[in-house]
């Protein structure tokens, strides 16, 4: 609000500077110097204020644009928060005791599985592993098996 309100004063000088400079032309012409030197010391001082009034107005603008990113900031800290808070919950229904635990036992879990394939690939004998061979190849034989190729000679064309 203060801004417009700046905006619109400095409206306000400029539309006077213009009526003064030209009243000093004026003041001029009818051989009236110390008047038209006295508007023109005052248009200075006009100017000199339009010029405080757009530094006002640059270190409104600043301001705005602070506290704009300042709420941003106060945002992400927020969401900073909450993150941590969830974190927090999260640690306190598993704790390091229990994912070592749960690890251990998958650990334990793997190993077992490894003794039971090692014992059911020994157990296997020379011939088991001969047939699984022959039957191997059977399959690959059949998947392998392609139609014949006609011994005619293919149709000539006709133009």
């Amino acid at each position: 609000q203060q801004r417009d309100k700046l905006r619109q004063y400095q409206k306000r000088i400029s539309l006077n500077l213009e009526r003064e400079r030209a009243l000093a032309r004026q003041l001029l012409r009818e051989g009236s110097k110390e008047k038209a030197m006295l508007l023109l010391k005052k248009k200075r001082y006009q100017e000199q204020l339009l010029d405080k009034t757009e530094n006002q107005i640059s270190n409104l603008e600043r301001m705005v644009q602070d506290i704009e990113f300042t709420q941003i900031e106060m945002k992400v800290i927020e969401g900073l928060k909450i993150g941590n808070e969830c974190l927090n919950k999260m640690h306190q229904v598993m704790s390091i005791e229990e994912v070592e635990r749960i690890i251990g036992e998958t650990q334990d879990a793997v190993e077992y599985q490894r003794q039971i394939d090692k014992i059911l690939a020994g157990s296997l004998t020379e011939e088991d592993e001969d047939a699984i061979l022959e039957e191997l190849n059977a399959i690959t034989q059949e998947q392998m098996e392609l139609p014949e190729v006609p011994s005619e000679p293919l149709p000539e064309k006709v133009p």
